[in-house]
């Protein structure tokens, strides 16, 4: 047998099926090679969450999260926080290749001239309720762009798509930032040419009676290397669900809008809000010990520590770790700082955690900056969602272009009934119903 194929007996025959390996994968549907007689439908493979299931093949994010690397298109996420400004990452998600001077120039224009909505978008916002969720306005909104650009449906054609691309990466800060005016019952403040993408999404969030908006400058190096952090990381959630609706050739507003969605999930983009208030339930550095000897008994969990993919340490954790010291500079020293860094020492020295390989991630530090800056809790999702804008279309175009890709549509293992015989009504007894249990 070559080592390029995995022999599979099935006692139940005592048949022997070679699948060949794809990539260091096989592909499922070799199982279904494997029937006890002509009428059996085949072996599937069953995994819940697709913990180990590969949909597609892509280029774009790479993560070993046994080492904690993390790369974009190759490059270190270390290199390209240090290195790079957002929008230079986002042309080298969606293109494949850092951009030289002119294209970043180009694509810097086209996404400052894409970054006003439609009138008719802001009286859209402006019927939600003063309360409304700001992540919920913001899914509602992005979806509501489908009806202004009806050629967006039109996903074959590449420079429709291209088109769109720019409008969504352009307008997202824009609606983010409205939300967040929405919510405190301000006026909405227009874009500003002038300013570079992190810059004039604080300027529509901030800018108050001024004529002009200064962002601080080490607060809009911070919001960017955020953004770049978050951008993409490779078969998450939020990424899945675009994909799937994707590939209905569902056009790129409602996908993206369905992506949020998933997004807007505590399990998914809502983790940085929990670990803000695991901190406020901690209270003070002296009763952190305390805490986490509650934690290992059994009572709640470590909010910000482990991560589906990484078992060692998430290398965007450090760099936000070191982006904290940056923003406290300005803002001041976040008291919840104090109380997290004695979480994490902790944490790191005691072998329950270690053999859990339980580490800081993304979401440990990410809130504690955010609320710094002043930002309210409700709008972490919604920060998250503006730069995976940029990763999801990335995901999005790449999936239009793969030959394999077909509409999503897993299989399941049915455990109802049988078939049954109808009863009519006169002859049906009466049973307590789930409502009621």
């Amino acid at each position: 047998m070559g080592e390029d194929v995995l022999r599979v007996l099935d006692e139940r025959t005592k048949s022997t099926f070679d699948m060949p390996f794809f990539k260091g994968a096989i592909r499922a549907m070799d199982l279904r090679k494997i029937k006890t007689d002509g009428t059996d439908f085949g072996v599937m493979s069953y995994d819940p969450a697709f913990l180990n299931t590969a949909s597609c093949q892509s280029a774009i994010t790479f993560i070993d999260g046994d080492r904690g690397i993390l790369r974009y298109r190759g490059y270190p996420i270390e290199d390209l926080a240090e290195n790079c400004t957002f929008l230079e990452v986002a042309w080298l998600l969606l293109f494949g290749e850092l951009p030289n001077e002119a294209d970043l120039a180009n694509w810097v224009h086209e996404i400052t001239h894409h970054t006003m909505l439609h009138e008719t978008t802001k009286k859209f916002l402006e019927g939600f309720s003063p309360d409304a969720h700001p992540m919920a306005m913001f899914i509602s909104t992005v979806a509501a762009l489908s009806t202004l650009y009806p050629e967006a449906r039109n996903v074959r054609d590449a420079a429709s798509r291209r088109l769109q691309i720019g409008r969504l990466i352009g307008k997202v800060p824009t609606i983010a930032a409205y939300t967040y005016r929405h919510s405190l019952g301000y006026p909405y403040v227009y874009p500003d040419n002038d300013l570079n993408y992190a810059e004039n999404f604080m300027n529509m969030l901030w800018r108050m009676v001024e004529p002009k908006y200064q962002a601080h400058p080490a607060l809009a190096r911070a919001l960017d290397v955020l953004f770049i952090l978050h951008a993409d990381h490779e078969q998450n959630c939020s990424t899945n669900v675009m994909r799937s609706v994707g590939s209905s050739e569902a056009d790129p507003y409602v996908s993206t809008a369905a992506a949020a969605a998933a997004l807007s999930g505590p399990l998914h983009g809502g983790a940085n809000e929990a670990v803000l208030k695991m901190l406020d339930e901690i209270g003070s550095k002296d009763r952190v010990r305390e805490y986490v000897d509650h934690v290992k008994a059994g009572h709640g969990k470590l909010m910000g520590f482990g991560h589906r993919v990484y078992k060692n340490y998430d290398p965007r954790a450090r760099i936000i770790k070191w982006t904290a010291d940056r923003v406290f500079e300005v803002t001041g020293r976040n008291p919840k700082l104090d109380i997290a860094l004695e979480l994490e020492r902790i944490a790191l020295e005691d072998e329950y955690f270690i053999q859990r390989k339980l580490y800081p991630n993304v979401d440990f530090y990410s809130g504690i900056i955010y609320q710094a800056m002043g930002f309210k809790p409700e709008m972490f999702t919604v920060l998250f969602a503006i730069p995976r804008t940029v990763g999801w279309l990335a995901q999005w175009q790449e999936l239009l272009e793969d030959p394999e890709q077909k509409i999503a549509r897993p299989r399941q293992i049915y455990v109802g009934h049988d078939e049954r015989r109808f009863v009519p009504m006169e002859k049906r007894v009466a049973k307590p119903s789930a409502a009621s249990r």
